[in-house]
């Protein structure tokens, strides 16, 4: 019987930032699922987009999309999607300001327009290539979250028109934009009530300031070593690196491996 969960981000926390999997973090993995321990990932990627991760290291949970859409082992049990209105008036100003975007489906994502420089860089981050191009697919499917294309202080300003959406930077050059007040922590909490366990049952391991409500809401928060520094400070634990077992010796000071 499964007693406790413990919910990983990706991009600095399972993956360093060559994008590979220490071997140290695979065996820790392995090790918590023969404990009886839900391994579940948080991320703000899209399903599509970490499909391979979950595949090897057999993991059937996740919190996607900052929290929109949520799987307790390989069942949907959440679903949060921007509101069409929401998407209409989004749509409405990145035309006016000429900034690409890319919509995401839990299936899929397309670009707003071709061969533009901010999402082949911000892509490539990820080792991910560019998505094919069709303006309208926002249109016609569910959109959990988008890819916002430009600088830090458009992406501000943008906002100011835009106040029922969240703006999420993750790159230089792109922010996730997600219905107001979604969060991993939402989603995280959703995923704890379909599995049944107390929230003192359950840790957390993150690195950005997407994880920041996550760690602080969740039973244990561990901030992996290179953490931003706001992250480290609302922590309940600090481990090493990702790329020096920071999530394996993270599992062993908890006991959990």
């Amino acid at each position: 019987m499964h007693k406790k969960m413990v919910f990983l981000d990706i991009d600095g926390t399972i993956l360093t930032q060559k994008n590979e999997i220490p071997y140290s973090t695979k065996q820790a993995i392995k090790q918590l699922q023969d404990n009886d321990i839900y391994v579940a990932i948080a991320t703000g990627r899209a399903p599509f987009m970490f499909k391979s991760i979950r595949e090897e290291l057999n993991i059937h949970s996740f919190v996607s999309f900052n929290g929109q859409y949520v799987v307790f082992e390989g069942k949907e049990v959440y679903r949060n999607p921007i509101k069409k209105d929401d998407l209409l008036r989004l749509n409405h100003e990145i035309m006016k300001n000429n900034y690409p975007i890319v919509f995401s489906s839990s299936e899929q994502m397309k670009a707003s327009e071709p061969n533009h420089l901010f999402i082949e860089e911000s892509l490539s981050s990820m080792d991910f290539s560019y998505p094919e191009v069709d303006p309208n697919f926002y249109q016609s499917t569910s959109i959990y979250q988008a890819l916002l294309f430009c600088k830090q202080e458009e992406e501000k300003q943008l906002a100011k028109q835009l106040p029922t959406l969240d703006f999420i930077r993750w790159h230089e050059f792109s922010c996730d934009v997600i219905p107001l007040g979604g969060s991993k922590a939402i989603g995280v909490e959703k995923l704890i009530e379909a599995s049944g366990l107390a929230f003192e049952d359950t840790f957390a391991f993150g690195d950005g300031l997407n994880d920041m409500q996550m760690l602080q809401e969740i039973g244990t928060g561990v901030a992996m070593g290179n953490a931003v520094s706001d992250l480290k400070a609302v922590a309940d634990y600090i481990t090493e690196d990702v790329d020096k077992d920071g999530l394996a010796n993270g599992l062993k000071h908890l006991g959990l491996i």
